[in-house]
């Protein structure tokens, strides 16, 4: 498959590339540094070119080079791309930079993600408040568009698209486990043990994920398609390890994880019901099909036992167990826009990209 993206050529010097290119000054600062070992440092103007571009970008939401940057800065954490050498974790010049972006995306998180009528710090309250967030409403969507509309290269993309978070599915939101205690944080273990296969590796959901992409044609190497993944994409899986990787910031990860389980059964539905109508059997299908029951199972236990009972346990956590779940629904309907209105204008939704006919 042939993909063009606009990127920066950056120069490695020897070292092994990593699959991706750079976005802007930051991006290919952070590439040149990041495959080596941090035995110095982030180099001395990256303050600088950290500053100029959280001072010069007109939306942090939809800025290719911060958006990957902070990509690139979490994906140090996770290990998801080889290439990044593992001394960066904790290294203070990086995660001074880190925590410079972070600050600007945190507060223009909470501009879109405002808040009105916030409920009790009680649990049944916060989870009707939960259930009405996340009711599904009327009109056009993706899920519908995918179910009915969609051809395979749509289809192709839509996989693409959902590669950077679901082939690491659960991930971002495991990091508060140890942040939780009690209810809560059995509620949440009960989740992700469901989301990690319950001992079976086979049903992983990230593994029968990349089942689906194989079917679809794609290479289901995480990162292969992170060129072709626009800003807003990032954002959206970039906001995820923000609200994990903080503990002050455990409520906004558990609002998220449950307005994520409320809003899942039904579209997967729509989303296996869009493959099968062209042709794809269960071995595509199977992703989908599998998070139409058990996300509505999940979808009971994230409203009440897990962000209701963290609620009541900890009231101080309420605005942000709020916040999360809003940014959760904010951002998915940026995701949702944007994808829309490239299909409908009968553009690729894909960042540069343009996939070949395959129907050929």
């Amino acid at each position: 498959m042939s993909i063009t993206i606009e990127t920066i050529p950056i120069d490695l010097g020897g070292a092994d590339p990593l699959p991706l290119g750079a976005r802007g000054p930051v991006s290919a600062m952070l590439q040149r540094a990041l495959i080596a070992p941090a035995t110095s440092g982030l180099p001395i103007d990256a303050p600088e070119l950290v500053g100029r571009a959280l001072a010069e970008t007109p939306d942090i939401l939809c800025d290719d080079d911060l958006q990957l940057s902070l990509f690139l800065m979490y994906a140090v954490h996770y290990g998801s791309l080889p290439g990044l050498d593992a001394s960066w974790e904790w290294e203070p010049s990086l995660i001074a930079a880190r925590g410079r972006i972070e600050r600007a995306f945190e507060r223009a998180l909470r501009t879109a993600a405002e808040i009105a009528d916030p409920p009790e710090a009680e649990r049944d309250a916060v989870a009707r408040w939960l259930f009405d967030l996340t009711a599904p409403t009327a009109g056009p969507g993706m899920a519908r568009f995918v179910a009915k509309k969609a051809s395979l290269e749509q289809l192709r993309e839509f996989l693409i698209l959902r590669t950077v978070y679901t082939l690491r599915e659960a991930d971002p939101h495991s990091w508060a486990i140890p942040r939780l205690r009690g209810r809560s944080k059995a509620a949440l273990v009960e989740i992700q043990s469901d989301e990690y296969g319950g001992g079976d590796p086979a049903r992983v959901h990230a593994t029968i994920f990349a089942q689906t992409v194989r079917g679809a044609g794609l290479d289901d190497t995480y990162g292969a398609y992170i060129d072709a993944v626009p800003a807003i994409v990032l954002a959206s899986h970039n906001a995820m390890s923000l609200f994990g990787l903080h503990r002050r910031l455990r409520g906004a990860i558990v609002g998220h994880l449950a307005a994520f389980e409320m809003t899942s059964s039904i579209p997967n539905r729509s989303y296996g019901d869009g493959f099968r109508r062209l042709g794809f059997g269960s071995d595509v299908t199977w992703y989908f099909d599998e998070h139409v029951e058990a996300d509505a199972v999940h979808e009971q236990i994230a409203g009440r036992d897990l962000a209701g009972s963290l609620a009541e346990d900890e009231p101080e956590l309420l605005p942000d167990i709020l916040f999360g779940a809003r940014a959760c629904l904010v951002l998915d309907d940026l995701v949702g826009d944007h994808v829309l209105a490239a299909w409908e204008e009968e553009r690729s939704a894909l960042r540069g990209g343009v996939l070949p006919d395959l129907t050929a």
